[in-house]
């Protein structure tokens, strides 16, 4: 069956688009009956069920997006030598932080 997807309309187009999905998402049900089937064959093959193979075996959990805009946060060193340079005493250490240590000056000296 060759369609000819140049020659349908807008609403023929949507409505073949939900009759592929819909398709889709049947064959991934049975794909997954299938591989559960798979799997209790193997299980058995064994001597085991499947429940007894998969106890404690929790599935993976699924990671909150995050909501919002990072916040940066204020910075709480700045360069003796540069005003322009800062740091917020988070991460690693800029080379002007490390110089400035290895130079004698404290931290408490390049607070802001």
């Amino acid at each position: 069956m060759k369609t000819d997807l140049k020659s349908m309309t807008r609403k023929e187009l949507e409505k073949l688009k939900v009759n592929v999905e819909k398709a889709l998402a049947k064959l991934a049900e049975k794909d997954k009956k299938a591989a559960l089937a798979a799997a209790q064959k193997a299980a058995a093959a064994h001597g085991f069920s499947l429940d007894e193979i998969t106890q404690g075996v929790a599935a993976p959990k699924k990671r909150k997006a995050k909501s919002g805009p990072k916040t940066v946060s204020a910075p709480k060193y700045r360069n003796p030598d540069n005003a322009d340079q800062t740091w917020t005493g988070k991460g690693r250490q800029p080379d002007w932080f490390k110089k400035a240590l290895a130079a004698g000056k404290t931290p408490d000296a390049m607070e802001i």
